[in-house]
């Protein structure tokens, strides 16, 4: 995918040279991106020529951005949580140990 971002429209034979990934492996990758609507194939003679499909990457990429952003405020709201119950442990058993003299006292 980044060969085709930077070299644009390229057959397999391309993307596989020097890449040390088999023609088959980008295949089978190329079509799993292709039935995604990331990349369409052009057939160009006996060679196909994928290109990426800058419009469904770009709906991919805020779709990824608005998951992370969701991840996020999930991880801080999960932080403040445990910051506060941190806090609150102390003071609570500070509370427990005052209410117990009380109820010593008060017999």
């Amino acid at each position: 995918m980044a060969r085709l971002c930077v070299e644009g429209p390229l057959s397999i034979s391309r993307l596989s040279d020097g890449s040390g990934v088999t023609r088959q492996a980008i295949t089978k990758q190329l079509r799993t991106l292709g039935a995604a609507g990331l990349v369409r194939d052009i057939r160009r003679g006996r060679e196909r020529i994928y290109e990426l499909e800058p419009r469904r990457l770009e709906k991919a990429r805020r779709s990824l951005d608005q998951i992370s952003a969701d991840w996020d405020t999930a991880i801080s709201r999960l932080k403040a949580f445990v910051e506060e119950d941190r806090e609150d442990k102390p003071k609570a058993r500070l509370h427990e140990k005052l209410h117990q003299r009380k109820e010593r006292y008060d017999r």
